[in-house]
């Protein structure tokens, strides 16, 4: 917040913000004849657009008082923007400006009483928010003089004599040191003790606290030749502090983290074990003139100082938390098994998995060039995706089988981790040279000159000239603060020890001469040797030579590589080609939420390849890119990341980029399923209808370049990748403003959709249509997601960390329980089959748990990893012999196996269905004409049915390793079968060791995890979500959880929830009212399942969230609403049945029918009001609609499937209840007087409605903004008429 102060003394407080396209009216309206003779007549969205930073000053009432764009390149169109440098050099003395250290202001406008102010603060803002920034130059046309406002600000710049320069513009440039200058940093004195102690008070009392009130004088007076204080002083006062000391525990650094980039922070040496050809080391630029002194004292490797962390941003630790925090990790060292596993016991515990090793999969984003763990694929790469020497493959599930060799071709096709397993233990450097670290004990500086505290780095390098690294480590919770910018974030290791961040800058990253440029022949040598590490690097230098040898494809596709070059060392390489696919990627992409399409040309869209950048420049890395853009003369780049089954020749033509942080995830757009032999000519183009592989778009663009990420390093633990699960983490991933460094999902099988698709196995289980296995690909979280391989075994809340698997530790600041629930080992009930027991005298309930063993063929399904085992075990052995197959339970998923083991080939005769009591009186149909459908085509099969069934005995009470019969009691005669197989889909609940971790945590669980209406459990640091939950007593809603709901939805919620403590954006919500205290949530997507049954029907049954009520009871409540219905149940035109509430609106759809449903637009159908229909009702009535599946496939109403139909009617809804700038009544209020009277309304008063619809302009108004939604998604609606078609 600034003050500006206007010539008649008006003043007003402004802030200044980035500017958004929608500030472009007010700021068109600032413009004067002035500012067009000085910068033309310009598109201000346009401006916007391309932009590398814009600007907008606005007041506390959000009027917007001034706005300036900047470039990257000047304005005049005698000046290649690729090119620019060398013609400011020849024509102007502007030596030191280079790309990195200058910006070109394209525009400025402002309200005529504050220009002045507005000028300045627009420039001192700009300085602030780019500290590499040193020049600002604007070009102002020939016999054109700027402003007062701006010529106070900017000075012409002399031309180099004898040179022309620009022909009909003059230069005009200003300074960094006239605004913002660099901080004068000098060795600190003990009377800045007293300038020092407010800022450190302002920020934190812990040191004074802790210490005294003279701790900083101590420090300062303490210094020797290894501590060393500096301050930063403005006009003779200290205003930033910073203590450094070079006493680092580098032995406990390189055991935590990553630094095989970093040479381990330590000097090289002989005896180095840092394997080249698997392990880069970044080779820093030799530095002219530059004299290291060897030190003469001893190496500090051994020391017990650490370095220090930050606490509400003063970086401090005293030596004995130091020594303590040692001791511990010294402690854990002992207890860990191999080196680089995340692992420790606790005491006494035990675990059936306690031996195995647990595999930890790393995040794609967090590759680098030195010893990346990540990789585009799953075989054929020695590193693959193995964190450490201590990772393997998961541990077996219990459904797992002796027998199932690990490369059978079908576990192989769905089954990434097998391959996984058989790769080699990654390598892990040893390091045995000096310590080359010093690290920042200690550091604060006043708010006001925040973003200049890399001031201090040249000066604390002068002091230690021994030194190549300055490290710093922060707790996870503490807010990255800017001095942090410049250093690089170092990748954890698995058995991290150490409860922070650690961030390393390397010396030359001072310098200052780093430049990008194109690519030439000279280059590949050192191109190779700094990408001889990445992941299918052949490929890389296969597309430079190709670059080089005719800068196209020899398809012809335009080719552009250029490297960054620091000291005359390539340290780093991009290259792009022309994005061919634009069309397909706005159709399947979300772009526009980041670029206005129309804004940009054909020619501007490039596709990211490769880039690798040295580790020591990585806070470089948007730099990079921005001179990739300009150099390219692109605006937008595009990285496909493809899912790890993709076969080889899809992802060798790119390698894994290390610039994915700095990119934005762009979501997939739902793609409308088009009646093509219908529509014709009038289909969308093929380049829209293209079948492609999926794949998750990464996407940057100019305006991105210089706005910096809101960084999260808290850990966030996600126990279950259920769909409230992947939901909640793909909403946390996707904030293109928020970067989490720290998301963990802990899984037995890790993500969903990690294996490739197979619909055999896709349909042994029901679908809940969340997510289906193109989206798992498109979204990719396996980018963004740290993957543990395990089941969570114990919590310890007071440590604040989960055990996996019995043996390894997974520390969270936020843990978040989404296990969901699964089907369990049936629980036989002991009856004795020779006396003819019956279900009301059972000795034993049948829903106790189960503890006994299991034998090797009692099977349960509850993933696609478990159907994969089944299938393949079916495959292999039952259907090898004359054994049956039973199949135990009456939910939707036991009727999928039924089809799912007739697909594979097991006939009929050889399956039987027993199905359990019904509890509730609902069938999981809960629809007698589909009930009795699936029954008649399961005696058709042949298939066995039972019902009204108990599980009674195995094997006649004798047990056994092998299941060979089951015998049942019924409420009459029990039934004994033969088995070869047992399928278990009695009941879902809780997993046994999820409840034994959640009890013995003392966490509050009644039959299930028990949560408030904001998802907290009674530890406000773990929360819980899904089936797994049920809501607190006091709301009085025993019957609903959120099972009753969409679990994506609940999902969305949950990470909601959580973004109101990171997210600066979003505001705190408000405590809500006493009276509201009680109310559960409520959601309001639909309830969706479906799955294919007996008989080859699809099923899809799309619901108003709510509880189990027989359709019958449902039918008889008076406010039901009507139910339309065409077709039957197995005739060839299916069954489609319709409720409408009493409000005509869509509440219910059923489809069953022996065609494949166009499923993603049927659900599309949920919540419209009849009238959207076509007068759906009224046609119905009159018998003109015979069949739904024909009449919703028709072209009409494809618009009603468009992704962003739910925005046009938000839209229009927003048109109606907008009140006009008269003080006139809305249409809408008009409706509510009309409703609140509660009296049926007569045709007089809706012509009334009517006339006014019309004359109020509204009708006008809807029918604009529906012919402009069409015209402006006309790539996917080619099929509607345009005004002046017809």
């Amino acid at each position: 917040m600034t003050t500006v102060v206007s010539p008649e003394g008006a003043s007003d407080v402004i802030n200044a913000r980035r500017t958004e396209s929608l500030d472009a009216p007010s700021i068109l309206s600032l413009v004067t004849p002035a500012t067009e003779s000085l910068f033309g007549r310009v598109n201000v969205v346009n401006l916007i657009e391309k932009a590398v930073l814009a600007v907008t000053l606005s007041n506390d009432k959000e009027e917007i008082l001034g706005h300036a764009a900047f470039f990257d390149y000047p304005s005049s169109p005698e000046v290649d923007p690729a090119e620019w440098e060398s013609w400011m050099v020849q024509n102007y003395n502007t030596e030191d400006s280079t790309a990195l250290n200058t910006l070109f202001m394209h525009y400025f406008v402002a309200k005529k009483e504050y220009a002045h102010g507005c000028a300045k603060e627009i420039i001192r803002t700009v300085f602030n928010a780019v500290p590499d920034l040193h020049f600002c130059f604007f070009m102002a046309p020939a016999g054109v003089y700027p402003d007062p406002c701006l010529s106070d600000i900017f000075k012409i710049v002399n031309k180099v004599v004898g040179t022309k320069g620009a022909v009909n513009s003059n230069v005009f440039g200003c300074f960094r040191h006239d605004h913002v200058p660099v901080l004068h940093v000098r060795r600190a004195r003990i009377e800045d003790h007293d300038d020092l102690t407010p800022i450190f008070n302002r920020q934190s009392d812990m040191l004074s606290r802790t210490y005294g009130d003279f701790f900083l004088g101590e420090l300062i007076d303490a210094q020797d030749e290894h501590m060393h204080c500096l301050v930063a002083e403005v006009d003779g006062t200290a205003i930033g502090f910073m203590s450094m000391s070079d006493d680092v525990n580098v032995n406990l650094l390189n055991e935590c983290f990553e630094l095989a980039p970093f040479h381990g922070l330590r000097k090289p040496h002989p005896e180095d074990m840092d394997s080249a050809d698997k392990t880069f080391t970044a080779t820093p630029p030799t530095l002219e003139n530059q004299v290291s002194q060897p030190s003469d004292r001893p190496t500090c490797g051994e020391s017990s100082k650490s370095e220090g962390s930050k606490a509400s941003g003063v970086s401090c630790q005293s030596a004995d938390e130091s020594k303590e925090r040692e001791k511990k990790a010294d402690v854990a060292q002992e207890e860990q098994v191999p080196q680089d596993e995340a692992t420790g016991k606790l005491p006494g515990h035990k675990s059936p998995q306690a031996d195995e090793e647990v595999k930890v999969s790393p995040k794609l984003s967090d590759a680098n060039m030195g010893g990346s763990a990540a990789s585009l694929i799953s075989e054929g790469s020695e590193v693959g995706s193995e964190k450490s020497a201590g990772c393997h493959t998961p541990p077996p599930s219990k459904n797992s089988r002796p027998g199932i060799e690990s490369g059978s071709p079908r576990i192989l096709s769905a089954n990434p981790e097998t391959a996984k397993a058989q790769l080699p233990k990654r390598f892990v450097p040893v390091y045995k040279g000096g310590n080359n670290a010093f690290c920042v004990q200690l550091f604060c500086v006043d708010e006001r000159y925040e973003m200049r505290s890399a001031d201090f780095l040249e000066k604390a390098f002068s002091l230690y000239p021994d030194k190549e690294f300055c490290v710093i480590t922060v707790p996870h919770l503490v807010p990255v603060f800017p001095l942090l910018q410049s250093f690089v974030r170092v990748t954890p290791r698995c058995p991290s020890t150490l409860p922070q961040e650690l961030y390393v800058f390397n010396r030359y990253g001072l310098l200052k001469n780093f430049t990008v440029r194109r690519a030439c022949t000279a280059d590949y040598e050192g191109v190779e040797k700094l990408v001889k590490t990445i992941d299918l690097h052949e490929n890389l230098l296969k597309d430079l030579q190709q670059f080089n040898r005719a800068r196209r494809d020899q398809d012809g596709t335009e080719i552009q590589a250029f490297v960054a070059e620091c000291q005359k060392q390539i340290v780093g390489i991009a290259i792009i080609r022309r994005e061919e696919d634009i069309e397909y990627i706005r159709s399947h992409y979300n772009i526009e939420d980041f670029i206005y399409y129309n804004h940009h040309k054909r020619e501007e869209h490039g596709h990211l390849h490769h880039y690798a950048l040295s580790p020591i420049f990585q806070h470089l890395s948007k730099h990079f890119l921005k001179e990739v853009l300009r150099r390219g003369h692109k605006t937008c780049l595009y990285y496909p990341l493809y899912p790890a089954y993709s076969s080889k020749e899809t992802v060798e033509q790119h390698s894994l980029v290390s610039a994915l942080h700095d990119m934005v995830p762009v979501r997939s757009r739902r793609q409308i399923i088009y009646p093509l032999e219908e529509l014709g000519e009038n289909a969308p183009s093929k380049r829209v209808l293209a079948e492609r592989e999926s794949y998750a778009l990464n996407h940057i663009n100019r305006k991105l370049v210089l706005e910096p990420k809101v960084i999260i390093n808290a850990r966030i633990v996600v126990v279950g990748a259920s769909d409230v699960g992947i939901a909640f983490l793909e909403t946390l991933a996707y904030c293109p403003h928020l970067q989490f460094n720290n998301l963990v999902l802990i899984s037995p099988h890790g993500l969903p959709g990690e294996m490739a698709k197979d619909e055999l196995r896709d349909s042994m289980l029901s679908q809940s249509h969340c997510y289906s296995h193109d989206e798992y690909a498109k979204i990719s979280l396996r980018t963004w997601v740290n993957v543990v391989y395990g089941k969570m075994t114990a919590i310890d809340r007071k440590k604040k960390h989960v055990i996996v698997s019995g043996n390894a530790v997974v520390p969270y600041d936020h843990l978040v329980l989404c296990l969901g629930q699964q089907y369990q080992v049936p629980a036989p009930t002991q009856a004795d089959f020779s006396v003819k027991v019956t279900n009301s005298h059972l000795p034993h309930p049948p829903d106790r748990l189960y503890t006994g063993p299991v034998p090797n063929n009692v099977f349960l399904v509850n993933d696609a990893y478990d159907a994969a085992v089944v299938l393949h075990w079916v495959e292999n052995n039952l259907m090898k012999t004359e054994g049956k197959a039973v199949v135990y339970g009456h939910t939707l998923d036991a009727y999928c196996c039924v089809q799912a083991l007739i697909n594979l080939g097991l006939p009929g005769n050889k399956i039987t269905l027993v199905k359990p009591p019904l509890v509730y009186e609902v069938t999981c149909f809960n629809n007698p004409e589909i009930d009795e459908a699936v029954f008649e085509s399961l005696k058709s099969l042949g298939v066995e049915i039972h019902s009204g069934y108990y599980l009674s005995q195995w094997n006649d009470g004798q047990g056994g390793e092998e299941l060979t019969s089951a015998s049942f009691t019924s409420a009459d005669e029990p039934l004994r079968l033969d088995c070869g197989a047992f399928f278990a889909y009695y009941k879902k609940g809780v997993d046994v060791e999820a409840f034994r971790a959640i009890n013995d945590a003392c966490l509050v669980f009644d039959g299930k995890l028990v949560i408030d209406t904001g998802f907290h459990t009674n530890d406000l640091s773990i929360r819980g979500a899904g089936p797994l939950t049920k809501f607190q007593r006091r709301y009085h809603a025993d019957q609903w959880t959120h099972a009753n709901f969409n679990s994506k939805e609940v999902g969305i919620a949950l990470a909601s929830a959580l973004l109101r403590m990171f997210d600066p954006t979003v505001e705190p919500e408000p405590e809500p009212p006493q009276q509201l205290l009680n109310l559960i949530p409520i959601y309001r997507s639909p309830k969706i399942e479906g799955g294919l049954l007996p008989g080859g029907y699809h099923y899809l049954h799309v619901a108003k969230p709510g509880l189990h009520i027989p359709l019958k009871t449902h039918m008889s409540h008076q406010d039901y609403g009507h139910e339309l219905k065409t077709g039957k149940p197995g005739d060839d035109q299916g069954f489609f049945r319709l409720h409408l509430n009493p409000f005509r609106t869509i509440e219910t759809i059923t489809c069953l029918s022996k065609k494949p449903l166009a499923v993603d637009n049927l659900v599309c159908l949920y919540g419209l009001h009849e009238r959207y229909l076509n007068n759906l009702q009224s046609r119905f009535d009159e018998g003109l609609i015979k069949d739904f599946f024909s009449y919703f496939a028709g072209a009409w109403c494809l618009a009603i499937y468009h992704d962003r139909f739910p925005d046009f009617r938000d839209e229009v809804r927003e048109l109606l209840i907008t009140r006009p700038p008269e003080d006139i009544e809305t249409l809408e209020e008009k409706v509510r007087q009309l409703v609140d009277e509660d009296i049926p309304t007569n045709l007089k008063q809706r012509q009334e409605l009517r006339d006014y619809y019309i004359q109020s302009g509204c009708k006008r108004a809807v029918e604009t903004r529906l012919l402009s939604f069409l015209s402006y998604n006309y790539y996917h609606l080619p099929m509607y008429a345009k005004p002046g078609m017809v």
